[in-house]
């Protein structure tokens, strides 16, 4: 998979004062050039998350200074999602899915709430995943929790395997985002990267258990799980509880999942808003 050109940011307008002293008007002022960043996690019960996410809002901010940029949860956090579109004024709003593949939140879910704030202009971004950016966070991540540091040699290649661990869904684009996912990390490690689900359903069926199970009877000794979660939750501390050896943590608040979403948002704002989208698919 050929990685995506990462929009580069752009500088510093030049001065509007010319060097004998008088301001020249600018002829396009826009007071809000730049629409509202709208990070939307799932939400979890796990405290950790909302303080997880918060700091990669942080993160995204010291990155991209002056931008706006606010939370807007799926469930269980505050604020709602519905709330934080609510509580915009007006002006514009980028709604980026702090979710790692195609499901019904993406499809569904998040374009219902942008429809239904219809005094501002909002557009939708992809997820998340898959990118060659996670496979660089999933791998910072791994060496953290023990994984060795340098590339592996060929006979310790064949001992050594990783299941990236997944929420999983009902919607069978999820799996393949996931399989994609594994197939760039394998590609950096030089080692077999196996999908595994949480919440196994019949598009994602294979569960974290099952997928070690498997690997150890190829002779795997050294199988790590990787946690193909944003956030602290219910399934990351059950994935890594599965790990015979190390378990990695989420992707938190990574230097390069802020790049991403910054990646994902810009490519969202050339994109049409929701409102007209939904006027051309009723054509």
């Amino acid at each position: 998979m050929t990685p995506d050109h990462i929009t580069s940011q752009l500088g510093s307008r030049p001065s509007l004062v010319p060097l004998h002293g008088n301001r020249r008007p600018d002829p396009s002022p826009t007071p809000h050039p730049h629409p509202t960043l709208v990070l939307v996690p799932h939400g979890s019960r796990d405290p950790r998350a909302l303080a997880t996410v918060t700091a990669l809002a942080d993160r995204i901010r010291e990155q991209r200074p002056g931008l706006a940029v606010r939370l807007g949860h799926i469930e269980l956090n505050q604020p709602l999602l519905t709330d934080a579109l609510a509580a915009q004024r007006g002006g514009g709003a980028v709604l980026v899915p702090l979710l790692l593949s195609r499901g019904q939140h993406v499809k569904r879910d998040i374009p219902a709430a942008a429809a239904d704030a219809p005094h501002l202009e909002t557009r939708v971004a992809a997820p998340l995943g898959p990118h060659p950016l996670l496979a660089e966070a999933l791998h910072t991540r791994l060496v953290q929790a023990g994984w060795p540091v340098r590339r592996l040699g060929a006979a310790a290649r064949r001992r050594h395997a990783v299941v990236l661990a997944a929420a999983g869904s009902r919607d069978p684009e999820s799996a393949l985002g996931t399989e994609a996912a594994a197939a760039l990390l394998a590609d950096r490690l030089g080692v077999p990267v196996v999908p595994a689900y949480a919440a196994p359903t019949p598009a994602c069926a294979r569960t974290v258990p099952e997928a070690l199970e498997a690997l150890a009877a190829e002779g795997r000794s050294r199988v790590a799980v990787a946690a193909y979660f944003t956030a602290p939750g219910r399934f990351a501390t059950q994935s890594a509880a599965a790990a015979p050896w190390i378990a990695a943590t989420p992707l938190g608040a990574h230097p390069a999942l802020a790049r991403l979403v910054l990646h994902r948002y810009d490519q969202a704002r050339t994109a049409p808003p929701v409102a007209e989208q939904r006027r051309l698919t009723a054509v």
